[in-house]
This record gives structure tokens, C-alpha cells and sequence, in this order.
């Protein structure tokens, strides 16, 4: 095949409904997560009255299965073979998602089953995520134009954040009024129905792949570790580590304490605060269609473009966060906005979110050889840190304040408030990162 053929063949890439395709199982990933990070985390709050830092190091549990995500994308490097990865790691995401609904039953019986079952559980979601998430993300970043990188990272995040919308307004308007048969039911009919929608999706896409964008890339020979210390080597990847690493812990803090907060501020039902939890994914879908539309998503620019994005949408959020900070100590009057504060956080995380997500693609690539998986890990394994980090410590902030103050609302507004400030410091880091690609696409191959 000669250099020319390989260039434009490389340029064709994946389709717009392949890439739609992809983002379905976006949303079949997020659909479950859903179930275990916002839904499940409130019944063990509220319903069951448990300890917020339960649901809080479980969730972080799932997140640190996650640091093996390099190695999920190394594999999947060697042996161009991911859809086996996504495929398998969706099934053990979707069983995980079960056995988490049956722990959560288990747990106010026989509290010490149940915590050995839900660690069970919530492994199983972690390494799922991993697998699945990793191997679909690396096969955008090898089989997308560099034009359309960003474009891919929007649209398939926008359907995650859709996917997390639909199932959390169905099972919202199902699960009430609340009983363990009814979350039952709900739980599972989401997770298989999400499963197989991901099976569906996939299927076929990796066939009809162009081959190897890289033209002396079909198959890495370097060693994980060798691949690992040359993309840790590079100061940009370096930095943007860092960022992702602060900005996340900052998205990630209020993911387990809005619908308890919601509950215990607010006197929100179970359905009620999982539609506000909806409310703020739907929020994060316009922003992240707003950034794709108006900002360089979908013009397929420079990832250093996407850096005042990147500001608006952490500045955004920490002003939304301080908003919410007000409201905890103003519920009572009922004199705050809470739905429409809640809009708007979601909306400015969505700014933020697709802009990192569209960078992150964008600088994937870079580098002479493919390393795609490796790069999303390395990458994902900062989110899920950040993640783990951020749900834990706003849970056992809102525990420990919430004994030190004896005020519900003047601890979730020490959290909040706390919360705002780490998207600052995010902020600030976003716009310093030097952003630029090595492309491998526009080198062309020996003929």
C-alpha cells in the first residue's frame, strides 16, 4: 500500500454514524454508573440512614479499580482488538450494576454481608468502566481524523450525559413510591437494557476501520512500562495530568452529596432528587452542546483553542457551587432557586467537560508511535483518582462538618464553597497547559 493510499484511507477514518454508534455506548455506560453513584448513594443515605462515607468509599473503590486502566489500553494497543474489551467490560459493568441494587437491599439486614457484596459489586463496576471505557475511547483517538477528534469526544459525551438523563428521569418516575421490589426491578431492567443497547452499537464497527492511522503502528512493541515512562517523559501530557486531575476532583466532589443534600436540606423524596439529579445532567448536556456548536469542538481546531472554554466552564461552575453555598443556609424560606442553580452548575460543567474532553483527544495522538490506549488511561486513571478522591472527601467533609456544626445546611455550605475553590485553581492550570498534537496522520508512510 502506497504512501498516499495510507494518508487518505487514514483520513476517512470512522463516520458520523459510527461515531454516534460509539456514543451509544456512552450512554449504556452511564446509564449504570448512574445507578451506583447517584441513586443507590441516596437510598443508602437517606432511606437506610447509613453513614454518607459508605456509599462515599465505595464509590472510591470502584474509582481506584480504575488505575488499571493503562493496562486496559496497552492491551488493547497490542493486539488492535477492542471491541472484545468493550463488549466484555460492559457485561461485567451491567452485573456489577445488579449485584450493587442486591448489596444495597442486603445491607441494613446484615450490614457486614452486604459491605463484602457491595465491594464485590462495586469492583466489578469499576473494572467494567475500565475496560469498556478505556478500549471505545482509544479506538476514537486511532480511527478519527484529527479534524473530527474533538468533534467524536462531544458527541459521545453528550450522549453519556444523555444516556444518565433518560435513565435517571425513568427510573426516577418508577422507583417512587420507594420500596427494595420496586428499586429492584428498576435497577436491573436499566442495567440489561443498557447492556444490550452497548452490544448492539458496537457491533460490526471495528471491521470496517481503515488501517492503523499511524503508518508503522500495527502493533506497539514497546513494553507497558516503556510506554508509560515516554508519554510521563512529555511535559504537555505531564501538565494536562495535573489539570485533569484538579478539575476533576473539583466535578466529582458534589456527585455524592447533591441528592442527600437535596433530601436532607430540601425534603426532596427519592424521585424528587433523582429528577434533580437529571436536571443537572441535562444541564451538562446543553453546556456540552453549546461548547461543541460555538466553541472549536466541532471546528475542528487546535486543542489549545479549546483552553477559554476551559475558563469559562470552571469559572461557571465554582460561581453555580458558591450559589449552592447560599442556598444551604437559605432553604428554609424556601427564597432559593435550587432547580434552576442546579441548571446552571450542570450547564458550565458541560462547557468544561466537552472543552478537557475535546483537548484530551486532540493530544492523544501525539507522540511517533501509537499510543492512543495508553494516553486515555493514563488520562482516565487521573479522572478516576480525582474521582475516588473527590466523592470520598465531599462525603466525609459533609459527615465531619455536619457533627462539628450540628447544622445540615452549614456543612454542606463549608463544602460547597470549598468546592468552588478547586474549580478556581482548575481554572488557572487549564489556561497555562501549552496545548498542541504531534499528528501522526499527516506523516506519510514509506512507500
Amino acid at each position: 500500500m502506497t504512501a498516499a493510499t495510507i494518508a487518505t484511507g487514514a483520513r476517512i477514518g470512522l463516520g458520523w454514524t459510527d461515531i454516534m454508534r460509539m456514543g451509544l455506548v456512552q450512554a449504556s455506560i452511564g446509564a449504570i454508573v448512574m445507578l451506583a453513584t447517584s441513586l443507590l448513594n441516596r437510598v443508602m443515605v437517606v432511606e437506610y440512614a447509613l453513614p454518607a462515607a459508605l456509599p462515599a468509599g465505595l464509590v472510591a473503590w470502584h474509582y481506584a479499580v480504575q488505575l488499571s486502566r493503562p493496562m486496559w489500553g496497552h492491551g488493547s494497543d497490542k493486539g488492535r482488538k477492542r471491541t472484545p474489551w468493550i463488549i466484555g467490560g460492559m457485561g461485567i459493568l451491567a452485573l456489577g450494576g445488579i449485584v450493587a441494587v442486591n448489596a444495597t437491599i442486603l445491607l441494613p439486614v446484615s450490614p457486614i454481608p452486604g459491605t463484602l457484596l457491595a465491594i464485590l459489586a462495586f469492583s466489578m463496576i469499576g473494572a467494567g468502566v475500565g475496560a469498556a471505557g478505556t478500549s471505545l475511547l482509544a479506538m476514537l483517538a486511532s480511527g478519527v481524523v484529527p479534524e473530527r477528534r474533538a468533534a467524536a469526544a462531544a458527541i459521545t459525551w453528550i450522549m453519556m450525559v444523555a444516556g444518565i438523563v433518560m435513565a435517571a428521569a425513568t427510573a426516577g418516575s418508577l422507583i417512587d413510591p420507594f420500596s427494595e421490589q420496586r428499586l429492584a426491578i428498576v435497577s436491573g431492567g436499566v442495567a440489561l437494557c443498557a447492556f444490550v443497547l452497548a452490544c448492539a452499537a458496537i457491533a460490526g464497527i471495528e471491521k470496517r476501520l481503515i488501517p492503523p492511522p499511524h503508518p508503522n503502528a500495527d502493533a506497539p512493541t514497546a513494553s507497558f512500562g516503556e510506554a508509560l515512562r515516554e508519554i510521563m517523559g512529555d511535559a504537555t501530557a505531564r501538565r494536562f495530568t495535573i489539570f485533569v486531575f484538579v478539575s476533576m476532583l473539583a466535578y466529582a466532589m458534589q456527585d455524592l452529596i447533591l441528592e442527600p443534600f437535596a433530601g436532607l436540606v430540601f425534603g426532596m423524596t427519592p424521585g424528587e432528587s433523582t429528577k434533580l439529579s437529571g436536571l443537572q445532567h441535562g444541564g451538562v448536556m446543553a453546556g456540552m452542546i453549546v461548547a461543541g456548536i460555538g466553541g472549536s469542538a466541532f471546528a475542528g481546531r487546535r486543542p489549545s483553542d479549546l483552553r477559554w472554554w476551559i475558563l469559562a466552564g470552571c469559572g461557571g461552575s465554582a460561581l453555580a457551587l458558591a450559589g449552592l453555598a447560599i442556598a444551604a443556609t437559605t432553604a428554609g424560606a424556601g427564597a432559593w432557586p435550587l432547580k434552576a442553580n442546579v441548571a446552571v452548575l450542570g450547564f458550565a460543567n458541560g462547557l468544561f467537560a466537552v472543552s478537557a474532553i475535546g483537548a484530551m483527544m486532540g493530544l492523544a495522538g501525539a507522540g511517533q508511535q501509537s499510543r492512543e490506549g495508553v494516553r486515555m488511561g493514563v488520562w482516565g486513571a487521573a479522572q478516576a483518582i480525582a474521582f475516588g478522591l473527590g466523592g470520598l472527601t465531599g462525603a466525609m467533609g459533609v459527615d465531619i462538618a455536619r457533627g462539628m456544626l450540628a447544622s445540615d445546611g452549614a456543612a454542606f455550605q463549608l463544602i460547597f464553597a470549598g468546592e468552588a475553590g478547586l474549580f478556581i485553581l482548575a481554572a488557572l492550570l487549564g489556561v497555562r497547559v501549552t496545548m498542541r498534537t504531534a499528528d501522526p496522520l499527516m506523516v506519510a508512510a514509506p512507500a
